[in-house]
């Protein structure tokens, strides 16, 4: 049992600890909250870091903190709750159930015996709504359940903001099949109050920017995201995670240095601790090559791109094999310089879908601009056959470490026939076969459009009603192909190649108004655009 000792509220503000011990200093970067426990106060320091962390999806040093308050306090019945939590990543649709498991099994080998070691209510609930995350069937129905527990957690305790915080993300956790827009309404409702009471709350701050990263709701979160950088300065994942909002409102300069200073915070981790190649924050990286690309930085993009393969080589993982291919995709396809498709490695079987299917769809155009239209047609037959076999698998399920996916989570299949379907369609218009391709397009985009908004990067490495506008004003529809840029824009903000067929499309029909806007816009977003971008001329020049 748990010895005797008075309720601890210890509540972290920004500057409070600022001349005391390392692990305060560390713990004033991450942001401010407060969740009173029964825990020791030494314990609950660590404790208190741990949840910080959480909030900011710093996953392994949210665990590792779990793991000092409980040798510093090896009965604190929510410290083992917390290092559980770890365990799960809601947004990311991933889960460690059989880790999250041993880590209550630590604490007592039944909901019964952890509970007795919770000398509250409030702390049993915490340890019940837990037990139902982790508890029996598949990971869907689980995640449906928590958030039922973590609602009525919430309900029990209104003026616990945690309990407010955690039932939002819980609620972001049941969207299996993308982003749904009720439910992540819902979910910003309940943290917008959380934001309201505290300012300084990492985990408000980011569960608003999730809840509101798309072209339509992006505004809506742009406090939150110029708020959570200054909240939470030590936590790589906070940098990066401003520009979600930057990138669904094409602030592309916002979104270089957001994600220049997310690159560095998770070096300087890597190289405090001496962590692995894989412990950089590659998505950051890809964040930051894509905004290059759009500025116009092909140079500094290259650079991105150098430093993914010289890692992805030196760890040989999945992961950074897959960040490799959707960056090398980006800047195949942003720069239209083909021949950087000439080192990738044809055996991407052991690749998730959609990575695999980004790195054979511009190994294909690299085919085609070399000649080579046989090897492209063999390309499309190979990701036939690799779609096909997930479909018969009911779903892909992709491992990266311990931790399974979502079998539920299809938007990466779809994306990948929608690759399938770009490149058939290129082939089509090689052969002069223009109605078909254009037709074939047209189905693209109508099976993009109702893919779930996924944001970043175009989830779809060339988006469909660009490519579609492309050949619409390579056949002389320009009034066709100015509404298909214009559906691209809607869903990927003023990205420069969409931004330039708008141009054109709008100049070749007779839209001098529209053009000139459209070229004023990408005149400001290539202010530092490299010297030899090929279409800087002509954007000069439109302005003139």
């Amino acid at each position: 049992m748990k010895r005797s000792s008075p309720p601890c509220a210890l509540i972290l503000m920004l500057g409070l600890f600022a001349t005391r011990t390392p692990l305060a200093a560390q713990t004033n970067q991450l942001g401010s909250i407060s969740f009173p426990t029964s825990g020791m106060p030494e314990a609950q320091e660590q404790f208190t870091r741990g949840v910080l962390l959480l909030h900011s999806f710093e996953y392994e040093d949210a665990a590792e903190s779990f793991r000092e308050a409980q040798q510093l306090d090896p009965d604190f019945a929510l410290a083992y709750w917390g290092e559980a939590m770890a365990y799960n990543h809601p947004v990311w649709m991933e889960q460690d159930l059989e880790g999250a498991r041993a880590v209550l099994q630590r604490l007592g080998p039944t909901l019964e015996a952890r509970l007795v070691k919770a000398p509250t209510a409030r702390e049993k609930d915490y340890l019940r709504a837990v037990d139902v995350l982790y508890g029996q069937g598949d990971k869907e129905s689980r995640d449906g359940a928590y958030a039922a527990a973590m609602r009525e957690l919430r309900e029990a305790y209104p003026d616990d903001l945690e309990a407010a915080a955690f039932y939002a993300l819980s609620l972001l956790g049941t969207s299996h099949g993308g982003r749904d827009i009720p439910t992540y309404m819902r979910a910003a409702a309940v943290v917008e109050e959380v934001f309201h009471q505290n300012p300084h709350h990492p985990g408000a701050a980011h569960y608003l920017i999730h809840s509101y990263d798309d072209p339509i709701h992006a505004p809506l979160g742009l406090r939150a995201a110029r708020a959570y950088s200054k909240i939470a300065p030590a936590a790589s994942h906070a940098q990066h995670m401003t520009s979600h909002i930057f990138t669904a409102m094409g602030m592309w300069d916002d979104v270089v240095s957001a994600n220049e200073t997310a690159w560095s915070v998770a070096d300087e981790r890597a190289r405090r601790k001496n962590l692995p190649v894989d412990a950089r924050n590659f998505h950051a990286l890809y964040w930051l090559e894509y905004a290059y690309l759009q500025q116009g930085r092909y140079a500094d993009a290259q650079r991105m791109l150098e430093i993914m393969r010289t890692d992805a080589a030196r760890s040989g993982s999945q992961r950074t094999r897959g960040y490799l291919a959707h960056m090398r995709a980006a800047y195949i396809v942003d720069t239209r310089r083909y021949d950087a498709a000439a080192d990738i490695n044809v055996q991407t079987s052991d690749l998730g879908i959609r990575a695999a299917a980004t790195d054979l769809f511009v190994m294909a155009l690299g085919l085609l601009d070399g000649g080579d239209r046989a090897g492209a047609e063999g390309i499309v037959e190979r990701m036939a056959a690799r779609r096909q076999a997930v479909l018969e698998a009911g779903g892909e399920q992709i491992t990266a470490v311990q931790y399974v996916v979502s079998r539920s989570y299809t938007p990466a299949v779809q994306a990948a026939e929608i690759l399938e379907m770009e490149l058939q369609a290129v082939l089509l218009r090689d052969e002069g076969r223009h109605d078909a391709a254009v037709e074939l397009l047209k189905s693209a985009t109508a099976k993009e459009d109702n893919m779930p908004f996924e944001f970043g990067p175009p989830f779809v490495a060339k988006p469909s009603h660009e490519l579609l506008g492309d050949l619409l004003l390579e056949l002389g529809r320009a009034e066709e192909a100015f509404r298909e840029y214009e559906s691209s824009l809607a869903r990927t903000p003023r990205r420069a190649s969409s931004l330039l067929g708008l141009a054109r499309a709008a100049t070749a029909s007779g839209k001098q108004k529209e053009a000139l806007a459209a070229y004023a816009d990408l005149h400001e977003i290539w202010h530092s655009a490299d010297a030899d971008v090929p279409e800087l001329d002509e954007v000069s020049s439109a302005r003139r």
